[in-house]
């Protein structure tokens, strides 16, 4: 199995062995809930009773049922490994360590203390910072988590056209696009449609 993850790593591109990939996979996997909640434990009587009125099941999963966990674990596990730490992010920026905590305060750059800070790597380019990134952070809602806001800037939008395709919000701040339009879709994280 080492062999076999450590292959899948490569082809990711994730430069971490099986061993730290998988001591990663465990720290997010004991962050998240319970392995079996009980989602009925999470509502009043009431509202128990509206939901199940109109066919949710509320009750644990069942043992032999997938644990809808997996997928989020495992991207947590990669946003972790793939993110920077203040003196990576110092070295790629050309700039001394304290200049990227004085970013992180200003929310000109965006991360999350785990053991120091660690910086989602979406918003490095090969040369700098991604072009608009202070609109974009400027615009972003305080409660959303690392993990929310990495899957928000890699999946396509159809706000967002390049060549006709939706566009993810990193490719198209790469491109040159307005980062006003990434900063109205961003602002919407985590409200109610």
């Amino acid at each position: 199995m080492s062999v076999a993850l450590e292959n899948v790593l490569a082809k990711a591109g994730l430069k971490v062995d099986a061993t730290e990939f998988l001591t990663l996979v465990e720290d997010a996997a004991r962050k998240l809930s319970p392995p079996n909640p009980d989602p009925s434990r999470y509502f009043s009587a009431d509202q128990r009773a509206a939901l199940t009125d109109v066919g949710l099941d509320l009750s644990p999963a069942g043992e032999n049922e997938p644990d809808a966990r997996a997928k989020t674990v495992a991207a947590h596990a990669v946003l972790a490994e793939s993110a920077l730490t203040v003196l990576e992010a110092a070295r790629a920026l050309g700039v001394d360590d304290s200049r990227i905590r004085h970013r992180l305060k200003e929310g000109r750059l965006t991360g999350w203390k785990d053991q120091g800070w660690r910086l989602p790597s979406w918003q490095f380019t090969g040369s700098g910072v991604l072009p608009g990134l202070e609109v974009v952070l400027a615009a972003l809602p305080e409660d959303q988590p690392a993990l929310v806001v990495a899957a928000f800037m890699s999946t396509p939008q159809s706000d967002l056209v390049i060549n006709s395709q939706p566009a993810t919000p990193r490719q198209w701040l790469l491109s040159g696009g307005d980062p006003e339009a990434v900063a109205r879709l961003i602002a919407t994280l985590g409200t109610p449609f």
